[in-house]
């Protein structure tokens, strides 16, 4: 690490800093946008429920009701719908998969245009929801108010292509990544003023603080080991012989969490989608049963969200995985696995291994997302101090890939003369 940032800091590496102050003046307009409440509202301050996730993401711009209110998180929905599309629900979409490049970038084009429509429907929603007690709401003003918060995300996902081509890539994740920070000083904050300042021990209140600090560094490491976890399976290439296998063997690397973070954002959208409904509708009965059965603070909204977060774990790791492709470019290559025959066998093994490690990788997803719920019931700190949950997971995954990206920038560059 320090070697890097010797190399970052060589005169000879000016591009390379420019890319970093570029991502961090994009990130600054992001947080300041963040802040600006969208023109003729007021400021929302209430209890944001369901919608806690999508304000986490946003760093706060949803609870400011501000123009970049709905973040990126239109984008990542209309991602989401892609991805499932691809699974052979509609062959045009499948064909776009195996297209290479050029369907790539004809996915990522709907993509992008699927996540502007659905930021404008979610912005009308949010006008709608936000403001039915306003006496002065019409439709029209609905349809202003969705109109500033489209403007706001398709700003986001430009911004966010800005950082990926002149920054240090990955702009939608820094984006959301900064979003999350951006929140973490206030938390802290509170987290100090509750158990130190306004503490009847003086002591007390900095032992518990500094417990609460340690705890949350060791979620930190404890996220950073499980993330950078991997299975390697050997393979065998048909054109090399033992010896030179024993020499330099090749593997294929599964990682122990590849799904990411997107189970439990999956689970998160679809526990809260009722609710959504519920804020609507407004029947009495139907609000109960939610508030009761689909809630995160109820033992059976509890048990529900985790029983999500595996079925979700699984379906979004086979989904991004795809073995079936993989067992099929290794007999293409001429390659197998030691012990197991290509074809069905190989597909069945694979799978067998994916199954086990994402067993153990969802686990620890539904611990981490399980931390903060439980945390919040049994402590009497402020609901915005929270240990653990989605928002880490994100910061981590996002802040090790931005620094393999970076790594690898400057371990292909030539630098003469530099040590």
């Amino acid at each position: 690490m320090f070697k890097n940032l010797k190399q970052i800091f060589h005169p000879k590496s000016k591009d390379i800093r420019k890319r970093i102050l570029f991502t961090i003046g994009a990130l600054f307009i992001f947080c300041l946008g963040s802040s600006i409440p969208i023109p003729g509202t007021n400021v929302i301050e209430k209890d944001l429920g369901f919608l806690e996730l999508m304000n986490l993401m946003g760093g706060g711009s949803l609870k400011n009701f501000s123009i970049f209110a709905l973040g990126v998180s239109p984008y990542i929905s209309a991602s989401i719908i892609t991805s499932i599309l691809q699974m052979d629900v509609f062959p045009y979409f499948s064909e776009l998969r195996n297209q290479g490049k050029v369907g790539q970038q004809k996915l990522n084009k709907i993509t992008r245009y699927m996540g502007i429509a659905l930021a404008f429907i979610q912005g009308f929603a949010m006008a709608s929801l936000f403001m039915s007690s306003s006496t002065n709401a019409s439709a029209l003003e609905y349809l202003r108010i969705a109109t500033i918060m489209t403007a706001g995300t398709s700003f986001l996902l430009w911004l966010g292509d800005q950082i990926t081509t002149k920054g240090l890539g990955n702009g939608i994740s820094l984006i959301i990544m900064a979003g999350i920070i951006s929140t973490l000083p206030s938390m802290f904050v509170t987290t100090y003023t509750s158990l130190v300042v306004d503490a009847s021990s003086l002591f007390i209140g900095i032992i518990s603080f500094v417990i609460f600090i340690i705890i949350y560094l060791a979620i930190i490491i404890g996220i950073i080991y499980v993330q950078e976890s991997e299975r390697r399976i050997p393979i065998q290439h048909a054109s090399k012989t033992t010896s030179a296998y024993g020499k330099q063997q090749s593997y294929i690397p599964f990682k122990l969490n590849s799904a990411g973070v997107m189970p439990v954002i999956f689970a998160s959208i679809f526990l809260s989608f009722p609710s959504f409904i519920a804020g609507f509708v407004n029947n009495e009965g139907f609000t109960n049963f939610v508030n009761k059965y689909l809630s995160y603070s109820t033992p059976v909204g509890f048990v529900v969200y985790i029983v999500l977060i595996f079925v979700f774990g699984y379906f979004y790791t086979f989904l991004q995985l795809k073995i079936e492709d993989i067992s099929k470019n290794l007999k293409n290559q001429g390659s197998y696995i030691p012990g197991i025959r290509p074809g069905k066998e190989t597909i069945t093994y694979l799978k067998s291994v994916v199954s086990r490690i994402t067993l153990i990788g969802t686990i620890f997803l539904a611990i981490i997302a399980a931390i903060p719920i439980i945390f919040a019931q049994i402590s009497s700190l402020p609901t915005s101090v929270s240990i653990g949950g989605t928002g880490i997971l994100i910061v981590v995954g996002v802040a090790l890939e931005t620094y393999r990206q970076l790594e690898s920038s400057l371990v292909n560059r030539t630098y003469k003369g530099v040590r």
